[in-house]
């Protein structure tokens, strides 16, 4: 029977001692936690949709191609271009920045 690459993580996983898990738990958390403040101050600054549309009209492409290409939903695309979704999601913000060839940080400044 083939096992799931999935079942082997879990599997490591239960064999760790559980201040090894709490500890990759608490990274995870102040992970997601930065990247929040961050998120969170860039949007007070600066409009983090009007460099993402900087960057796909710079490359030239069209709002429609630019969400085909990065997987997000092309109305999502338009409500963070425009303001309206001001703190994007760090999966939406991967898959966009991934599209265009950049990294986050590059988007947030």
């Amino acid at each position: 029977m083939k096992q799931n690459p999935k079942s082997k993580v879990v599997l490591f996983l239960l064999f760790l001692p559980s201040f090894v898990i709490d500890t990759l738990k608490a990274r995870v958390v102040n992970a997601k936690i930065r990247y929040y403040l961050i998120i969170e101050k860039m949007a007070k600054e600066k409009n983090i949709g009007e460099n993402i549309k900087k960057y796909h009209t710079k490359q030239g492409l069209s709002q429609e191609y630019f969400a085909k290409r990065s997987g997000v939903k092309y109305t999502t695309l338009t409500k963070i271009e425009t303001g309206v979704i001001k703190k994007p999601s760090v999966l939406d913000m991967n898959k966009i920045a991934e599209a265009l060839g950049v990294n986050i940080e590059e988007l947030i400044k």
